[in-house]
């Protein structure tokens, strides 16, 4: 049984659908779902990244498992790629991790993973970004 506490406005997605709370609200989920927070959902036009790709496909795989070989086909096709592309130790077992979790189809834990992805390529970006002239 999985407690939700929402607070109003907040958004969440359960197996697919979208629900929004009217006031606050407590929801008690009694069997097995694929639930998001709206917190967790990335849009199409949000996943500007290949990390960001690599989330946004892991999460319709997550959320639309009727279309689940569509959606690996994209993550294996992504994780190359950014697989190939990681340098750090740590990135790399949050990598090795992510894939264990995909060919799993524990899509929930694999997105774990690919904020921790998020995260370490926003930081490599950053300190590739030029300096802004003064």
């Amino acid at each position: 049984m999985l407690h939700i506490n929402l607070r109003d406005g907040e958004k969440v997605v359960i197996n697919g659908a979208v629900l929004r709370s009217v006031g606050r609200a407590e929801i008690v989920v009694e069997n097995t779902a694929a639930i998001l927070r709206g917190r967790d959902v990335m849009t199409p036009e949000e996943a500007n990244s290949p990390a960001r790709r690599l989330y946004l496909a892991c999460m319709l795989a997550y959320l639309d498992p009727a279309n689940l070989s569509q959606y690996q086909d994209q993550i294996l096709a992504l994780f190359g790629d950014f697989m190939d592309a990681v340098e750090a130790p740590e990135a790399k077992a949050h990598c090795i991790s992510f894939a264990t979790h995909v060919a799993q189809c524990d899509f929930y834990r694999a997105l774990n993973d690919c904020r921790a992805l998020i995260a370490y390529e926003s930081q490599v970006l950053e300190r590739l970004a030029p300096a802004d002239a003064a």
